[in-house]
């Protein structure tokens, strides 16, 4: 009877805690918050480029939260993600509705753990989970525009399905469906007195995945940079994001309503750029802390991005 008792509670307690976190299947959104910074709008400045961003994420949604996982409810949920992405970049020379065009498609291999570790009175769950392998593929179109101190673009991408995924694991690299992101940037870059300010801003609609029957809502995001070149080679500033969901999911029994996720960030960021031959290498090091997330795991990310021209322009803006 005790033992009937607290398969009771124990599923009672998925009902009532689950509301607070089923936004957004795996609690893992297609745009990655932070993705963009300073100098979001400014032109590649040769033909071919290499961008590359090393990227690690840290995060927990703690024993009283529940996150969608596959098929699966989890509790107690700890995730570390570690990823190269790699977006070989074609910008030609030419003009499309007034501005230069450019074209990318990005990969990446990577890493994922996971861990739950929860435990409701007599009941407890404690299991593990790791992958290494490939994530899905991203292709992106941009436009940019620049005038004086002003700098725009646009930009069309989305999540082509294609990596490490499987509902049944905790740790996957794929999303397991589709996607597309619209939106567009603003950098304003006065090179007399040094400061930078960017804002990148979209919108992401989900398609539905075909292995769980589940569909993320529409989700808004902003990522935000502001520098301050201290040498003609050195700067230092401060980055953001705003991650907030607009519409809840789809597929979520009827029973737990709607829900949406949401999540802030704030860092500091270094940016150099240095010469390797006839090439300048732009890297940027920026790191970002999350608070007031909900429905999502919550923790901190790095990153560290690299762009080579591969063209025979040698200087990067």
């Amino acid at each position: 009877m005790r033992y009937a008792a607290s398969i009771l509670l124990f599923t009672l307690a998925i009902l009532s805690v689950s509301p607070a976190t089923l936004a957004d299947e795996d609690g893992t959104s297609f745009w990655l918050p932070g993705q963009y910074a300073s100098f979001a709008a400014i032109a590649p400045s040769s033909e071919w480029s290499l961008p590359m961003q090393t990227y690690y994420y840290s995060g927990n949604a703690g024993a009283g939260h529940a996150i969608i996982r596959g098929d699966q409810i989890t509790f107690g949920l700890d995730t570390d993600f570690a990823a190269q992405f790699i977006a070989p970049t074609y910008s030609p020379d030419t003009k499309v509705f007034g501005g230069r065009p450019s074209l990318s498609l990005a990969f990446f291999p990577g890493y994922e753990s996971t861990d739950i570790d929860s435990s409701l009175g007599s009941l407890s769950t404690r299991r593990s989970d790791a992958l290494t392998g490939f994530g899905d593929l991203y292709p992106t179109v941009q436009l940019f525009w620049d005038c004086g101190t002003h700098n725009w673009m646009a930009y069309l991408t989305g999540d082509i399905p294609v990596g490490a995924y499987d509902p049944h694991r905790l740790s996957n690299l794929g999303l397991g469906h589709g996607a597309v992101d619209a939106g567009g940037a603003y950098t304003y870059m006065n090179t007399k007195t040094g400061w930078e300010f960017s804002a990148t801003a979209g919108l992401t609609y989900n398609l539905e995945n075909s292995d769980t029957d589940y569909r993320s809502g529409i989700d808004s995001h902003l990522d935000l940079g502001l520098s301050r070149s201290l040498t003609e080679h050195f700067f230092t500033g401060l980055v953001g994001y705003a991650f907030v969901q607009l519409t809840p999911d789809h597929g979520q029994p009827a029973l737990l309503g709607d829900f949406k996720s949401r999540t802030f960030a704030i860092g500091p960021q270094v940016g150099y750029t240095f010469q390797v031959g006839s090439r300048s290498i732009f890297a940027n090091l920026r790191g970002y802390i999350e608070f007031k997330t909900k429905n999502r795991p919550s923790g901190g990310d790095v990153y560290l991005t690299i762009n080579i021209p591969l063209g025979r322009s040698n200087t990067i803006n």
